[in-house]
């Protein structure tokens, strides 16, 4: 399993998460027997939230006493008090909710407390003018809560709550068809959507992707955007990609299906390639690079892709970005311009070109 860092603390989060939307369709064995197999695989993070109630009584006895090999991220806002999903904003009924939640997972920490599922300024209006807000905050300074985070679909409002400075990671929807403005929460242009995972990168905020698959549409030919399906460790892999992301919630409702998630780690390099989005007609990003790396390995031993991620940052006044480049032992000024590169981007970028621009920017 490969893991990436936290960039607001220590924790190694897997890249392979796990979403609970579903599993609550399953019986409480099988979504124990669920959980247990992707622990035992080295998945260690999961959303909780789940469409259902039992998910978290499942939870809590597959965690018990290994809650230290999970993190979870606890949405406030998510109400289960009915038996099913619920939406609010109530701060009483949080309150509430949360505390039935803690108890049904046996723990009395959480890793991940989310600000949920807010898409319009008037739903982060809401959320702060209810107290819901202050009392998160409140939790943080406690210890209670370990990191603070946000799920949401829309560029603009997450930008809104970035501006406020809590955010340790995001939950957001990244795949090839929202991202290239086909369905239902492909909110925000192609350029605007790159420039919020940029400005999370940049902030050190992680990004936790859910609707990787966009319900299932990407794996259907008949039903996605595209006329032609892509496999789930292709949209993983897309996923993964792009700036700030640490880990690809997947939905699973049972081993059966957590299996063909788990398939991604150990997948070749050949699986994991994405680059026929390219040659789809509704895939307008010609001549941008997308750090796919599809045009590795270089001759010359340069990571292309991390040489361009890092350039893309800078330009946003990222000096991290900038040292990171600078301490690269592979720089764009090594480039001997063979054009390997510029024959295997499916995107047509100009990586000869871009290379030069990027040595003349950084000076090496």
């Amino acid at each position: 399993m490969e893991y990436r860092k936290l960039p607001h603390g220590n924790e190694q989060i897997s890249v392979i998460g796990m979403g609970t939307s579903v599993l609550g369709e399953s019986n409480q064995e099988e979504m124990v027997a669920t959980i247990q197999m992707a622990l035992d695989a080295g998945v260690n993070y999961f959303d909780l939230a789940s469409g259902h109630a039992t998910t978290f009584e499942a939870f809590g006895k597959a965690l018990k006493g290994q809650r230290e090999k999970a993190y979870l991220q606890i949405h406030f806002g998510a109400n289960y008090m009915t038996g099913e999903y619920g939406w609010t904003t109530n701060l009483q009924t949080i309150k509430q909710s949360v505390e039935w939640m803690l108890e049904k997972l046996g723990t009395d920490y959480i890793d991940f407390g989310f600000i949920h599922c807010l898409d319009e300024a008037s739903d982060l209006k809401a959320y702060q003018q209810a107290g819901v807000l202050d009392y998160v905050l409140e939790l943080k300074q406690k210890g209670i809560i370990r990191h603070i985070g946000l799920s949401s679909h829309s560029p603009e409002l997450v930008n809104k709550v970035l501006d406020l400075g809590i955010l340790d990671m995001l939950m957001f929807s990244i795949n090839p068809a929202y991202d290239y403005k086909h369905g239902q929460y492909a909110i925000g242009e192609t350029d605007e959507r790159m420039a919020l995972y940029q400005r999370c990168e940049k902030e050190g905020v992680a990004i936790s992707v859910m609707k990787c698959f966009s319900g299932g549409q990407l794996l259907d030919a008949a039903k996605s955007p595209f006329g032609k399906a892509l496999t789930p460790v292709q949209c993983m892999q897309y996923a993964l990609d792009k700036p700030a992301v640490v880990t690809v919630l997947a939905g699973v409702k049972n081993r059966k299906e957590l299996k063909g998630i788990l398939a991604y780690d150990g997948a070749s390099d050949q699986a994991k390639d994405y680059s026929i989005l390219a040659s789809f007609k509704q895939v307008n990003h010609l001549g941008h690079c997308v750090y796919c790396k599809h045009c590795h390995p270089c001759p010359m031993g340069l990571d292309i892709a991390l040489i361009n991620k890092y350039y893309d940052l800078a330009l946003l006044g990222d000096d991290m970005a900038k040292d990171h480049y600078l301490h690269l032992e592979k720089k764009a000024g090594d480039c001997i311009t063979c054009g390997h590169c510029n024959q295997r981007c499916p995107f047509k970028v100009d990586q000869m070109a871009r290379m030069q621009e990027i040595r003349d920017y950084f000076g090496c």
